[in-house]
This record gives C-alpha cells, sequence and structure tokens, in this order.
C-alpha cells in the first residue's frame, strides 16, 4: 500500500499541470410556422447534434484553429485535447480544450468554437445560397481556468490507495497459497505424525551466545527449554529415554543450539549430562562452548584417546562435552560401527543423559545412523523456515531405519503473534489428587525459583539454588 501510494504521488509530481478551458454550442434550426413543424425542427436539431461533436472532434477543425491561431503543433496533437460532450434530449454541446497554458486553453477553445460555427455555415448552406435550416451559436465563450485540472492529487493518491491495499491481499493471499513452509502446530504435528514437545522463540542473544545460563536466567527462551525439559520427563514416565538424538531436516534450523540448551536445561535438575558432537564433518559445538575441538568422538572411536581423556567439562555444573574430535575421512562408516554403539552405552552408563547432537537428515547420512542407536530423536522445525517436504523426506529417514522418534520442536517462533506458542502445565483441570483447587501458574517457573513445594507437587525433581540447598538440608 505504502508502495502504490508513493507512486501515485511521484506520478502526481511528475505529470505536467494541464488547464482546461470550455465552451458551449447551442444548435438551432428554422422556426416552423406550425407546431408540428416546430417539433420536427427541434427533433432534427437533437439529430446533428451527435454529428456535430464529431466534427468538432475532428482533423479538419483541429487543422482550421492551428492555422488561425498559428500554433505550433499538428491537427493530431490538437485532436488529442478537443473533448465534445453533448447532453441527451438537448440541443447543447459542451467543448473543453486543454492545453499547459491556461490563456492557450482560452484561446484554442474560443476559436475553436468561431471556427466550428464557420464550418456548420458552409456545411449547412444550400448551394442556391438560401438561408440554412441549421445553425451554431456560441452561447458561452471559454474564461481563463484558474487551477489545473491534472494531474489530480486527492483521485490519484486515492487510487494508488486502493490498488495497494488490493495488491498488498493479493500478494498476502499469493503468498499463503505458495508457502510450503511450516508455521503451524497442526502442520508439524500431521507432517511428523508425532506431537509437538516444545517451541523455542526466537531470541538474537543467541547468535552471540548459544548457551543459556539457566541458573540466573529467566527469558522467554529459558522457561521455552524447562518446559521442553518438563516434556520431554513425560513422555515416557516408565521408560523415559536417555540417549537423545537433535536433528533437523536442513541447515541453520536452530539443531546446535537446541542441543546446547536441551543440555544444559536437564543439568539444571542436578543431573549429570553428557553433550555430544555427533557432526563430523562440520563440527560447532567446541566453539560455541569454548572447548578443544580435535580430541572429542572421532578420536575416542578410532582408539587414538581414551573416553576420560577426551571428556571436557564445563562451566556449567553438570554438563560435559564430548566434542567431534579430528574430522575423518569416512564419517558414516565411523559412526556405524560397532564402536560408536559401545561408546553410546558406555556413556549411558556414566551419565543420567546423553544428548547427542546430529548432522541434517537430508544432508547426509549420518543422523539417520546415529539415530538407530539412540532412545529417541527430536527433529526440529525452524518456523517460517523448514519445508513441508523435507521434512517429510526426513522423518522418513528416520521411519526408514527404524528410529524412534520422540516429538517435534520448533525453533525461532515469533514472540508475538500466531506463530508463537506456549503452555501452562498446570494441574488437569486446576485440581490435584487431594481434590482443592491448585494456584495457577507454570509449575516449570515455580520448579526454576526454587519452590520445593511446587515441584514435589508436580512430581518433578526440584532444580534451582533452593532446590539444592533444600536436598542438602534433608
Amino acid at each position: 500500500m505504502l508502495v502504490a501510494v508513493l507512486g501515485a504521488v511521484s506520478v502526481t509530481l511528475l505529470t505536467t499541470p494541464l488547464y482546461q478551458a470550455t465552451t458551449r454550442l447551442f444548435v438551432s434550426t428554422t422556426s416552423g410556422s406550425s407546431l408540428a413543424e416546430t417539433y420536427q425542427g427541434n427533433r432534427f436539431s437533437q439529430e446533428r447534434v451527435a454529428s456535430y461533436a464529431e466534427l468538432i472532434m475532428g482533423q479538419t477543425l483541429a487543422q482550421r484553429t492551428i492555422d488561425k491561431l498559428g500554433l505550433g503543433i499538428n491537427a493530431i496533437e490538437l485532436q488529442e485535447r478537443v473533448t465534445a460532450t453533448t447532453k441527451p434530449d438537448t440541443v447543447l454541446i459542451d467543448v473543453a480544450v486543454l492545453d499547459e497554458s491556461p490563456i492557450q486553453a482560452r484561446d484554442i477553445a474560443n476559436s475553436l468554437s468561431d471556427e466550428f460555427v464557420a464550418l456548420v455555415r458552409e456545411l449547412e448552406t444550400p448551394e442556391d445560397g438560401s438561408s440554412p435550416d441549421s445553425r451554431v451559436v456560441v452561447e458561452q465563450r471559454a474564461s481563463i481556468p484558474e487551477n489545473p485540472v491534472i494531474p489530480k492529487p486527492l483521485r490519484n493518491i486515492g487510487i494508488g490507495l486502493v490498488l495497494g491495499i488490493l495488491l498488498g491481499v493479493g500478494l498476502a493471499v499469493t503468498r499463503d497459497l505458495l508457502d510450503n513452509t511450516v508455521k503451524t502446530r497442526d502442520q508439524l504435528e500431521t507432517i511428523t505424525s508425532t506431537g509437538l514437545v516444545g517451541s523455542i522463540p526466537l531470541d538474537k542473544e543467541r547468535r552471540k551466545q548459544a548457551s543459556i545460563s539457566f541458573d540466573s536466567e529467566t527469558s522467554g527462551i529459558a522457561e521455552a527449554f524447562r518446559k521442553l525439559r518438563t516434556n520431554l520427563q513425560f513422555l515416557a514416565v516408565d521408560n523415559p529415554p536417555r540417549v537423545i538424538l537433535v536433528t533437523s531436516s536442513m541447515p541453520s534450523e536452530g539443531k546446535s543450539t537446541t542441543a546446547i540448551n536441551i543440555a544444559l536445561a536437564l543439568a539444571e535438575t542436578d543431573k549429570s549430562v553428557v553433550l555430544i558432537d555427533g557432526d563430523l564433518r562440520r563440527p560447532s559445538l567446541h566453539r560455541y562452548m569454548d572447548l578443544v575441538g580435535t580430541v572429542g568422538f572421532s578420536t575416542v572411536l578410532s582408539g587414538a584417546v581414551s573416553l576420560e581423556d577426551a571428556l571436557q567439562k564445563t562451566r556449567f555444573p553438570g554438563l560435559t562435552v564430548l566434542t567431534s574430535g579430528a574430522i575423518p575421512p569416512n564419517p558414516s562408516e565411523l559412526l556405524g560401527s560397532q564402536s560408536a554403539r559401545k561408546l553410546l552405552s558406555e556413556l549411558r552408563a556414566k551419565f543420567d543423559y546423553v544428548i547427542v547432537d546430529s548432522t541434517p537428515l537430508l544432508a547426509i547420512t549420518d543422523a539417520a545412523i546415529l539415530a538407530a542407536g539412540a532412545d529417541g530423536v527430536l527433529i526440529m522445525a525452524r518456523y517460517g523456515h523448514t519445508k513441508r517436504e523435507h521434512l517429510s523426506h526426513a522423518v522418513g529417514s528416520l521411519h526408514s531405519v527404524g528410529a524412534p522418534l520422540l516429538g517435534a520442536v520448533f525453533t525461532m517462533t515469533p514472540m508475538r503473534g500466531g506463530g508463537s506458542y506456549s503452555y501452562n502445565y498446570g494441574y488437569y483441570g486446576g485440581y490435584t489428587a487431594n481434590s482443592g483447587p491448585q494456584p495457577s501458574g507454570d509449575t516449570e517457573a515455580s520448579v526454576a525459583k526454587g519452590d520445593g513445594a511446587s515441584a514435589t507437587a508436580a512430581g518433578l525433581p526440584a532444580s534451582g539454588p533452593g532446590g539444592r540447598r533444600r536436598r542438602k538440608a534433608e
């Protein structure tokens, strides 16, 4: 709409102003001696009016006017500036002339009318020289116009506004029809055939620092990861997944950032967590976490170093990282080896949770190979970026290797609008098993603030500094 209005303003400003001068002609016939003759004469004049209007806009009259005034234009150009209109059931002809000069517009209109009166006299006079049956009189002569009639700013801006609205609506509808990205929960759950377990809002600060300090962070994105953590803990109560692989269909969908913060959120509950960089082609965790990247997953699998020597402690309590190590020439074979499965089993025995940041599923097969040995897979979908067919093919890759899909996670969702999702993990129906009404609020938020009572009531592990102090006291 803004572009269309600006275009209309530009056209208005760039259009050369034109002034319009008008005259009015009266067509009459010789009066009859009886009422019938007078009526026939009037009908004769009305029939003549349409023909006279065509003559006024004709080339002959234009040339005669040019010759009279000595104008520096040709007849065709003058024709384009002259308009003759008639009113139904009348003998009046309105003649309008446009010109860049108001004075010249007046002169052309008056001269044109005078020449037309003479032309009609020539055409209607019989050969014997008797009086013509029809004649034309200039009933109203032209005056100098004060204001230009072209351009019309209000009309142009109004048209631009309406056109802009129509184009904007059309563009929005077309874009929506052609948009094949995932933007709604229903789309995501339908394509993945699983539930949405988390929605991570867009946070530009994560570009500078991927990890979140959950001990002190209470932002929207921190709460989103806490809710995701809660969902993971309730996915399978009897046999909760402990080796979780994080992947996506294509790069740049928030996979690594999500893997890091899922691990940190789990570590916040006093669980021991190891984060593995399973991308042996374009590793990134060592950069995000400021760790050594040359010793890690690949070097342990090759037998160059022991697992104990490759594991690196981080500045975050409870979180250990196994970086990718040196980039091998055969990543797929290395990840699909028995050594890789044995290593994951060993890490499962040493830590409460094993989070694996893998490669995108459609780029290479490494993620599908690792997924086969994991307890479950979380697949990322970036709001408004991940294409539906890409996500569908990625899910198909997981099904082909028999990898259990735990759920889908929306990443980089808008903070406001229909694309953002929020959840309140309160009690079902607002009541506990003791049938007492409970205060509304986010259980995870209470846990994060160290509310031990809330954590116990919800069946969640108490977390945060308050929870730790309480357990030590007990």
